[in-house]
């Protein structure tokens, strides 16, 4: 028997208007680390039948910080981490900083699991997720089935057996096979996209076992992600990390709707509110996604559109924070993807930002030098500007003296900081061409590097200095600390400033790899500098 909790002190509440006519169950089948790039690029079947047949968007959003836990959380709880206080992967119910703003008489932020169980006493709720982490953010008390199992496969056999035998009105589904892709061979890889074929693959099995019991029309499918990915990694600010699908399927669904409004993940917990007719916590912010049913409209926003990215650079980098790359005695080809129809590509190789004005761009094109491009799409009928999307091509000659230094050590196991190296002998020394893991060999886990060498600095004025890594690093100019991104975590970008004369002057960086994804890049902007990767040209190793 569930325990039926007393929360109405605590949800004060809203009554949604009305819930889909004759839908008796939902699911919820969350695919850890999914981006919209790989449900656009990779083999898909079940969820392309899902968009034809349903209504989806691919350009949803999650909540920062893009890591797994604030992004479950939300999902599930109808609002993001400033009310729920679930802020990292770090959260415990002991272990937080920040408190929740309302809880339930069990200390839990209230869910839709709770809010489900509350007013509908005789439903059958269950939980069954990938990874073990999931449950730790909902109220046990308020499902009937709840296990963890430790494989993709496994995770959903069992949601089908556990569909076919109980029939449940409510069932939440997590599979962990994208972000484990994501983490060992980089988001945007081959083998990545395979990852998104095979969720794509259990999607299609559970979508069978509904028919195959007799459900269908009664059921509603929700397919969505917590958060998208960069490189081996996430945790940042970045488009590819927040964006995640939201595609809903069966019952009253609109057939090929694509949502003309924003939808964000808490919009999640609201819409199976919703499909079930249920109050909804005072608390939450998130709103049902109601212009995915038969007999809703959605109305354009007046005062906003969506944003449209940038133009693609070719060939499509899957391991680098921005298109380009280092070519050695070469010159560089910069190639972009055809604009879709009614748009055109305006370019700059100066830095500045591309306008209606700028070099049209018609054909790919060679460039002989270090060059920053920018490039932007235009939509003249429409009077519409994509975002500006850029490329570092970095020109090397491998007979100049240009690089940095490097010292690579093995270090402890599970390193949660920079570590003190003084007292270790490297295992390798050499000299790269920028401070990065490019053309350095490593073993992925456990490894730190330092990078000593001088930056060449051309104009006086105010240089702002970045580090963009998984795990932590930093990066001192003349021995002072100008960079300071250490600790355990994701990839994350943090930056400082300092003031620089002309000439050269000591850079130091440091970076080390505790476990999981791994990546580290530096940047620079300054006087004249558009921010782009610190160029090896301007480096020089220490002697």
């Amino acid at each position: 028997m569930k325990y039926i909790s007393f929360i109405a002190a605590i949800l004060v509440c809203f009554t949604v208007q009305a819930q889909v006519k004759g839908v008796e169950h939902v699911i919820v089948i969350g695919c850890d680390g999914m981006s919209p790039d790989g449900v656009r690029k990779a083999n898909t079947p079940n969820m392309d039948k899902m968009m034809t047949e349903g209504a989806f968007t691919l350009r949803a959003r999650g909540v920062l910080p893009t890591v797994s836990s604030p992004n479950w959380a939300s999902m599930i709880m109808g609002v993001g981490p400033e009310a729920h206080g679930i802020t990292a992967n770090e959260w415990g119910r002991e272990e937080y900083n920040l408190p929740p703003n309302v809880t339930g008489p069990t200390g839990e932020f209230p869910s839709i699991f709770e809010v489900v169980n509350k007013q509908k006493s005789n439903f059958e709720i269950g939980a069954i997720y990938n990874w073990d982490g999931f449950g730790r953010l909902f109220e046990k008390t308020a499902v009937d089935y709840d296990t963890t199992i430790n494989s993709e496969y496994g995770t959903m056999a069992n949601a089908i057996n556990y569909f076919k035998t109980k029939k449940p009105n409510f069932l939440f589904i997590h599979l962990d096979n994208c972000d484990h892709a994501g983490h060992s061979l980089g988001h945007g890889s081959p083998g990545y996209y395979k990852a998104v074929g095979v969720a794509d693959s259990l999607i299609g099995n559970m979508m069978d076992a509904v028919k195959d019991v007799g459900l269908l029309s009664s059921t509603v499918i929700i397919v969505t992600a917590d958060h998208g990915g960069v490189q081996f990694g996430h945790g940042g600010e970045s488009l590819a990390e927040i964006q995640i699908p939201f595609i809903v399927w069966g019952k009253g669904v609109k057939k090929g709707y694509e949502f003309k409004n924003p939808v964000y993940t808490y919009d999640n917990a609201a819409t199976v509110a919703y499909l079930f007719g249920l109050k909804t916590p005072h608390a939450w912010v998130g709103r049902p996604a109601k212009a995915a049913f038969e007999g809703y409209t959605e109305d354009d926003d007046m005062f906003a559109r969506f944003v449209v990215e940038g133009p693609e650079f070719l060939p499509k980098q899957t391991d680098r924070y921005s298109a380009g790359n280092i070519f050695i005695d070469a010159d560089a080809k910069v190639e972009l993807a055809a604009p879709p129809k009614g748009w055109e590509i305006r370019y700059t190789d100066d830095g500045t930002e591309p306008q209606l004005t700028s070099k049209l761009y018609t054909a790919p094109f060679i460039v002989q030098k270090t060059t920053l491009i920018k490039a932007r799409m235009f939509n003249r009928a429409e009077n519409t500007a994509s975002l500006v999307t850029k490329a570092n091509y970095r020109i090397v000659k491998s007979a100049t003296a240009n690089g940095i230094n490097y010292k690579y050590y093995k270090i402890a196991e599970n390193a949660e900081k920079l570590p003190d190296v003084s007292g270790l002998t490297p295992v390798a020394t050499g000299k790269t061409y920028e401070i990065s893991l490019d053309h350095i060999k490593n073993t992925g886990e456990n490894f730190a590097v330092v990078y000593e060498g001088l930056i060449d600095i051309k104009t006086e004025g105010e240089y702002r200095f970045f580090t963009f890594s998984d795990d932590g690093s930093k990066l001192w100019i003349d021995d002072a600390v100008v960079v300071d991104n250490d600790g355990s975590h994701g990839t994350k970008e943090v930056s400082g400033s300092k003031n620089l004369k002309p000439g050269k002057h000591k850079i130091k960086a440091m970076y080390f790899q505790g476990g999981g994804g791994y990546w580290m890049e530096t940047f620079y902007t300054g006087p004249g500098i558009s921010k782009q990767v610190i160029p090896t040209d301007v480096l020089t190793p220490t002697n």
